[in-house]
């Protein structure tokens, strides 16, 4: 999908400031950060949200939930806490049409979010 910023990113087309890779996704650094930590995981397979990934992708969405849990531990935010959010659609905020996962932390979140 040559349209899509963040398949370009997988597929090495686009600079970012990459911290993780693997044969099935990538993580980088936002470029808009919220937080002393915020890092998009990205699966390298184009899913446009949560809400368009179906039964096939479980094991994928694992994945990248794991890797969050991993760059949490590696950012050392893990102890502290971190927030690991799925945007799904306009009104939640997603501005990208490919699921993104994104790692939060280095301050105090608040509840509810935005």
């Amino acid at each position: 999908m040559s349209s899509c910023i963040f398949c370009d990113i997988a597929a090495g087309h686009t600079d970012a400031e990459l911290v993780l890779e693997d044969e099935r996704a990538v993580a980088f650094a936002d470029i808009n950060p919220q937080a002393p930590v915020h890092l998009l995981v990205i699966p390298r397979k184009h899913i446009a949200s949560l809400a368009e990934a179906s039964e096939e992708d479980e094991d994928l969405l694992g994945h990248l939930l794991l890797l969050g849990a991993r760059l949490a531990r590696e950012q050392g935010i893990q102890d502290a806490g971190f927030r690991a959010v799925f945007n799904t659609n306009a009104h939640a905020g997603q501005t990208v049409y490919h699921i993104h996962l994104h790692i939060l932390g280095g301050r105090s979140m608040k509840w509810p979010p935005g």
